[in-house]
C-alpha cells in the first residue's frame, strides 16, 4: 500500500509537469511563429528562412492542459486518502464537520476521505518528564521547588515515566492541551509534591521519610493522570537540594547525632558484653552441675544395667549350652545317618556293578554264539559255492598271494600246451610221498585241501 501511494504521487507530479510542459511548448511555438511572420524575410533564392515558418499556426492546447491538471489533481487527492501511521504511534481520525471520530488507528496503512478527514498522530511509546538535577545545573529546566513544614524551600529533581493510553486518544485529542508532557504531566507533578511536602519537616524529607514522600506522590500522580488517559509507569525522586546554611547546620547536627548514636551503641555493646559474660558463667556453672548429675545418673544406670544384664545373661548362657548340646547330638545323628547312607550306596553300587558285569558277560556270550553261528553258516555257504565252482579256490589263492609273484591260469585239459606235462609230473611228485590214509580222509571233502582237486582243476604256473 505504501508503494502504491508513492506511485500515485509520482503519477500526479508527472501529470502536473506534463500539463505545464505542454502549455509552455505551445506558447513557445506561437511566439516563434509570430516573430517569423512579422519579419517576412527571405533569402536570395526566394526560400523562406527557418523551418518553423513552414509549420501551420495553431493555438495553445489549453483544454488538453486542463485535462492533465484535472487528472493530476484527482491522482493527488487519491494519494491523500492513504495515511501511514508509523510504529510506536497511534492516530485519531479528525473530521472537518464532526470533529474527532471514535476509534484508534494503530500502526499501518489507513484510508481517509480527502479534504474532509485528517489524522492526528500521537506518540504512544514511553516518555519521561524530568526536572533538573542539582548535580547537573547546565541542563535545561528548573528544579521543582517545594516548602517543608518549617517554611524552607527544597529543590526536588523528579522524573516521571509515562505513556499515552492508545484506547483513549480520542479523549486526549479533544480535552487535553498539547504537548501532554509539558501542559498536563508537569503541572500535576508540581501540584502534588507541593501539597505533600508541607506534611514533613526538612530533616524527614532529607533523611528518614524520603521514600514515603515519593510513594505517596507516585500514587497520587498515577491516579490523577489515569483519569486523563495518561498511564504512569514510575515516579522517581532523584535528588534533593537544601538551602546552603541549613545544609551545613543539618550536616553538623547529623554528625553529632551519629557520634552520639555511635557512643551509645558502643556503651550498649559493652553492657551487653558484660551481661553476656555473666550469663555465660552462670550457664557454664549450670552445665557443670548438670554434667555431674548426669555422670552420677549414668553410673547408677550402668550398675542397674549390669545387674539386670546378669539376671538375663545366666538363663541365656544355659540356653546357649543346651542349644550347643542339641546341635552336637544332631551332628552326631546326622553323621551316623550319612555313614549308613554311604554304606548302603556302596552296597547298591556293588550290586549294580555285579549285575552290569553279568549282563556284559551274557551279552558277550550271546555275541560269540551269534558270531559262531554266522561264521558256520558263512563257511557252509562258501563250501557250497566252492564245491559248485572249483575255480574260485584258485582265484582266492591268487588274490591272497604276494603281488611280486606272477600267476597264469592254464587249463588242465590243454592238449597243445607244453607245460601241462611238466605241471602234471611236478604235482604228482609232490603228492606221492604222502600216506594213503590222508588221501582217503580228504577224498570225501573236495573243499578241505586244494591238492585233492588239482587233477580236476586248471594248473597254475608260478614264476619268480
Amino acid at each position: 500500500m505504501l508503494a502504491l501511494k508513492w506511485l500515485l504521487m509520482l503519477l500526479g507530479a508527472g501529470l502536473f509537469g506534463s500539463a505545464g510542459a505542454l502549455v509552455a511548448y505551445d506558447i513557445f511555438l506561437s511566439e516563434q511563429l509570430r516573430r517569423l511572420l512579422s519579419r517576412d524575410k527571405r533569402d536570395e533564392s526566394g526560400a523562406e528562412v527557418g523551418a518553423l515558418a513552414r509549420r501551420p499556426f495553431r493555438p495553445v492546447r489549453w483544454r488538453l492542459a486542463l485535462e492533465l491538471l484535472a487528472a493530476a489533481a484527482l491522482v493527488m487527492l487519491l494519494t491523500e486518502s492513504f495515511v501511514v501511521i508509523p510504529d510506536g504511534a497511534a492516530g485519531v481520525r479528525v473530521s472537518e464537520f464532526w470533529g474527532a471520530r471514535p476509534g484508534t488507528l494503530y500502526p499501518g496503512m489507513h484510508l481517509i476521505t480527502p479534504l474532509v478527514d485528517s489524522i492526528a498522530i500521537y506518540d504512544t511509546r514511553e516518555q519521561v518528564y524530568s526536572t533538573v538535577a542539582a548535580e547537573n545545573p547546565k541542563q535545561k529546566g528548573d528544579l521543582l521547588t517545594v516548602q517543608a513544614r518549617e517554611g524552607l524551600n527544597i529543590g526536588l529533581a523528579v522524573s516521571v515515566r509515562y505513556r499515552l493510553d492508545p484506547q483513549r486518544l480520542e479523549s486526549i485529542h479533544a480535552n487535553l492541551p498539547q504537548p501532554v508532557g509539558e501542559q498536563v504531566v508537569a503541572p500535576v507533578v508540581s501540584t502534588i509534591y507541593r501539597q505533600l511536602a508541607p506534611n514533613y519537616v526538612t530533616r524527614e524529607i532529607f533523611a528518614t521519610k524520603r521514600e514515603e514522600l515519593r510513594t505517596k506522590a507516585a500514587d497520587a500522580v498515577t491516579a490523577r493522570l489515569a483519569s486523563d488517559g495518561v498511564m504512569v509507569r514510575e515516579v522517581l525522586l532523584r535528588d534533593l537540594q537544601l538551602p546552603a546554611e541549613y545544609a551545613k547546620g543539618l550536616e553538623g547536627l547529623l554528625l553529632k547525632e551519629q557520634e552520639n548514636e555511635r557512643l551509645g551503641t558502643e556503651q550498649e555493646i559493652k553492657q551487653k558484653q558484660v551481661k553476656i559474660a555473666e550469663l555465660e558463667a552462670e550457664a557454664q556453672k549450670a552445665r557443670d552441675v548438670k554434667a555431674a548429675e548426669a555422670q552420677a545418673q549414668v553410673h547408677v544406670l550402668q550398675a542397674k544395667a549390669d545387674a539386670d544384664a546378669m539376671q538375663y545373661t545366666l538363663p541365656l548362657k544355659q540356653k546357649q549350652i543346651e542349644q550347643t548340646k542339641l546341635e552336637a547330638q544332631a551332628r552326631k545323628e546326622s553323621t551316623l545317618e550319612n555313614a549308613e547312607a554311604a554304606a548302603q550306596a556302596k552296597i547298591i553300587d556293588s550290586k549294580a556293578e555285579v549285575e552290569r558285569q553279568k549282563n556284559l558277560a551274557d551279552a558277550e556270550a550271546n555275541r560269540i554264539r551269534v558270531t559262531a553261528a554266522a561264521d558256520a553258516e558263512r563257511m557252509k555257504f562258501e563250501a557250497s559255492v566252492l564245491k559248485s565252482n572249483p575255480m574260485l579256490i584258485q582265484k582266492i589263492i591268487a588274490e591272497r598271494l604276494s603281488d611280486k609273484l606272477q600267476i597264469m591260469m592254464v587249463p588242465i585239459d590243454g592238449k597243445n600246451f607244453f607245460a601241462n606235462d611238466v605241471m602234471r609230473s611236478a604235482f604228482s611228485g609232490l603228492t606221492g610221498g604222502k600216506d594213503s590214509g590222508s588221501s582217503d580222509e580228504n577224498a570225501d571233502d573236495p573243499a578241505s585241501t586244494p591238492a585233492a582237486n588239482t587233477a580236476a582243476q586248471p594248473k597254475q604256473l608260478r614264476r619268480p
